[in-house]
């Protein structure tokens, strides 16, 4: 029965923290995460990263994501797709840059500088997508190019790390090669096509005449599920998979009873523990010793997805305001970046003793990115304001 009384602990806890960020002006996942880093290891010690934490954290952001496919706009997401990938691309390059040229200065050699950039390219837009959703901003144009910027920058992620792992790594494993990995991806992005037009539609309309109580929305969790699963297995994100079942449900007329069933579910239980067990991975070892290389990665964690993203909105022809949203959307590493960098100590692309050090910093960048996201949404509504 001790996980029931950590689940109580966190639901309450995460309430609290959540009124309180609230009332001092913050996203309400800042309070939050920050539940995870005082009750975890680093602080408290009262919760750990154990198998309640992990499962229910993987189905929280599944849930989260499958939720904000369900409100994105897919024509909106169409649109601007171009300055998605511009962003992406943009938010890819500067971290490879830069981490790898000061991996060369702190001394790590080719593969483990290069192998840095890989760890901070890597983009959590969870941690957005909540913040955005909250503010009400999930449904603009900002939001659609961050939500498309997170699904490329997740598959160029993929491919790096693939490539990094099967090139450089030592005892890196991996159940797909490289080819065989692109092959069943491309085939999955055909399959979503479908699925949203005409395969999720007819199973929602075949679900809606069984006799069960919420059976639509039991049906699309399932799909959600699945999708999740699939992508997992041909070497993606289960988020992306768990995002565009979300999207598939949108285009239906179910959209708002599986909403509100499934935030219900997700927001009540599930999504608080996937933002406490973040905080968890925070331990405060060697932070002293190491406090100016914490530093410098933190900030270059922070610039470089913040104005590489803002860079590529630039481009893409977006206001300076509107870019620098963009950018603020995109620099949460979150869990993407944290899988990373376990794969990495694996196959013995980080130097063991900066292992820790690298953690704080994607959970320092993850808690910071949702105070950028706010500020530079309340910069851009300002502008729009002035400008009427």
């Amino acid at each position: 029965m001790e996980y029931v009384g950590q689940i109580a602990l966190i639901l309450i806890a995460t309430l609290l923290a959540s009124a309180l960020s609230q009332r001092v002006g913050l996203p309400a996942v800042i309070g939050q995460l920050l539940v995870g880093v005082l009750l975890g290891p680093g602080i408290l010690g009262i919760l750990t990263n154990n198998h309640l934490m992990h499962v229910g954290s993987e189905l929280g952001v599944i849930i989260l994501m499958f939720i904000a496919g369900i409100e994105s706009d897919l024509e909106l997401l169409k649109k601007y797709f171009r300055p998605a990938i511009l962003v992406a691309l943009c938010g890819v390059i500067a971290p490879m840059v830069l981490f790898y040229i000061y991996g060369q200065f702190m001394g790590q050699g080719f593969e483990r500088s290069i192998f840095w950039g890989v760890i901070f390219a890597a983009t959590s837009v969870s941690i957005s997508v909540e913040v955005l959703r909250e503010l009400k901003k999930l449904d603009t144009p900002e939001g659609a190019t961050i939500l498309g910027a997170a699904v490329v920058d997740d598959i160029i992620a993929v491919v790096l790390l693939s490539v990094f792992v099967s090139v450089f790594g030592v005892g890196g494993d991996s159940d797909l090669n490289l080819a065989t990995a692109t092959i069943l991806q491309i085939c999955f992005f055909v399959a979503v096509v479908f699925l949203v037009k005409w395969v999720v539609p007819f199973i929602l309309r075949l679900a809606e005449r069984l006799p069960i109580y919420r059976s639509v929305a039991i049906v699309s969790l399932s799909i959600c599920f699945l999708m999740a699963y699939t992508a997992d297995a041909i070497g993606l994100s289960a988020v992306v998979g768990a995002f565009f079942a979300g999207v598939a449900v949108s285009q239906t007329k179910y959209e708002e009873v599986i909403s509100n069933s499934v935030s219900s579910v997700g927001y009540t239980f599930f999504i608080p523990i996937f933002f406490v067990s973040i905080g968890l991975d925070m331990k405060f070892d060697g932070v002293i010793e190491n406090l100016g290389f914490l530093i410098v990665m933190t900030l270059l964690a922070i610039i470089t997805k913040l104005y590489g993203g803002a860079l590529g909105a630039k481009v893409a022809g977006m206001s300076s305001q509107s870019a620098m949203v963009v950018g603020s959307g995109m620099i949460s590493r979150g869990e993407m970046a944290l899988i990373i960098a376990q794969i990495g100590i694996s196959a013995k692309l980080i130097a063991p003793e900066l292992y820790s050090e690298i953690i704080i910093v994607i959970i320092i960048s993850t808690i910071i990115a949702p105070l950028f996201l706010k500020r530079t949404i309340a910069k851009l509504d300002n502008s729009n304001e002035g400008s009427n």
